[in-house]
């Protein structure tokens, strides 16, 4: 290995490393040090013209929220060949360390999920920190699942067949959003698919140490991305709905798949979070993705592991949805 290569480089495939030097080149500062603002312009997503996964109805919406207005994106599938009845549904929520992220930089993937499970995919543009600290993003998310229950026939949804996803902050959210409605005694999602998801505040799993200075998310700057999430007015721990890892217990969610990539500082902590699933009796699939790190989910086109991952969870989703010829792959702990 080359003295001048980071100790993970050889954890990484071969479309991992190009895209490390790639992202080496472009982000030549790290995100802390760049700020909200200058991060968010220079890391901005534009959708594609031409998308890899073309589909004939996507609708931009503005739904109702406590805070005003939130804009989202409604994926439908083809209608090929046309479905029995209502179609299920899964509320995406991008990720970004709650600080960056948009409905365009998570198209891609929401374009090829819909595509693949036959599943309407609403793709929710929550506030971002610092502006809005923890909890205005997991209000946004809480009001966006509340909408869609509501306006489901409306959209030629299954209103009972409702799941939420993630990645990274998006996946946080998706298992914070969990945990407010089995609070509140509410109707929650039929699953909970969590890529990556940032759950623990801890930052001490040994994944923080060996991956300090991965690609794209380093821990330094995961570290930073929390702080402007909790805000500078937070002193001491944060409750669950922050952290999901400091609930007391995780019973009576809904299953979940849950997602990891091997060279990421959040590794660990995802995936000691599945396990907490499994011992209070959640059903749980949780695989790592070798050979890639942070971020890999939403590069469709860049990354051969990104289509293995969303075909996981296109077959998950069928799963859910009682599709009899759907099988779930994965290991179901480490």
């Amino acid at each position: 290995m080359n003295e001048a290569q980071p100790p993970y480089w050889d954890h990484l495939d071969a479309d991992a490393q190009f895209v490390a030097d790639a992202v080496a080149g472009t982000l030549k500062k790290p995100v802390r040090e760049l700020g909200a603002e200058a991060a968010r312009k220079l890391l901005a997503t534009t959708p594609a013209e031409r998308p890899l996964t073309p589909l004939d109805r996507v609708e931009n919406l503005t739904l109702p929220a406590r805070s005003g207005e939130l804009c989202a994106r409604l994926y439908h599938p083809d209608d090929s060949p046309a479905p029995p009845g209502p179609r299920p549904a899964l509320v995406y929520l991008h990720g970004g360390g709650f600080v960056l992220g948009s409905l365009d930089g998570v198209d891609e993937v929401c374009r090829a999920i819909c595509a693949r499970s036959g599943w309407a995919v609403l793709s929710v543009e929550y506030r971002l920190a610092p502006e809005y600290p923890y909890p205005a993003a997991l209000d946004d998310c809480f009001d966006a699942f509340a909408w869609l229950r509501r306006s489901a026939a409306a959209y030629g949804i299954d209103a009972d067949t409702i799941a939420v996803g993630g990645d990274s902050a998006g996946g946080n959210l998706a298992a914070a959003l969990c945990l407010k409605l089995r609070d509140l005694s509410l109707d929650q999602p039929v699953s909970q698919v969590l890529i990556y998801p940032a759950v623990d505040d801890s930052f001490a799993t040994p994944s923080w140490t060996e991956f300090a200075e991965a690609p794209v998310l380093t821990g330094a700057d995961a570290r930073w991305l929390w702080e402007q999430y909790v805000g500078p007015d937070h002193a001491g721990p944060v409750d669950h709905l922050a952290a999901p890892m400091r609930a007391a217990s995780l019973s009576d969610l809904p299953p979940a798949l849950v997602l990891t990539a091997a060279v990421d500082p959040l590794r660990d902590d995802a995936e000691a979070y599945a396990e907490r699933l499994r011992r209070d009796g959640v059903e749980v699939t949780l695989t790592r993705y070798d050979g890639v790190f942070h971020g890999f989910f939403t590069e469709v086109g860049v990354f051969a592991r990104t289509d293995e991952a969303i075909a996981q969870v296109a077959r998950h989703l069928r799963r859910t949805a009682g599709d009899p010829d759907s099988t779930l792959d994965g290991r179901s702990g480490r």
